[in-house]
């Protein structure tokens, strides 16, 4: 996989808000927020989408959903939409895996 801007945020060339971090995983807010709430849940194991798990990743997947959970109730929040781009046509700009928290506003559907 080569390099990106969530590689050099993972590895602090790039600096950002930093909600939480572990060993596994990154969250912080989205420099480019869609909904007054925006933030970004991302592994530190170099994946670049949904096409590129495998069934021993299925622990650090469950681990992402439960830290941008755990983020949310934090925040109070009570709703939250989550979203996961997969390749280029469905609005993945960055390529490597992250999951999008959303909230502070009503969200419409269908949602593209």
């Amino acid at each position: 996989m080569s390099s990106t801007i969530f590689s050099k945020i993972i590895s602090g060339e790039i600096p950002c808000e930093k909600l939480y971090e572990d060993d596994l995983c990154l969250a912080f807010n989205d420099i480019a927020p869609q909904a007054p709430v925006h933030y970004l849940v991302i592994p530190k194991k170099p994946i670049i989408n949904l096409l590129d798990i495998s069934p021993t990743d299925k622990d650090l997947l469950s681990h992402l959903i439960l830290v941008g959970k755990k983020i949310a109730v934090k925040k109070n929040l009570s709703y939250w939409r989550t979203v996961i781009n997969t390749g280029e046509e469905s609005g993945q700009t960055v390529f490597h895996l992250h999951i999008h928290f959303l909230s502070g506003r009503a969200m419409k559907w269908p949602p593209g």
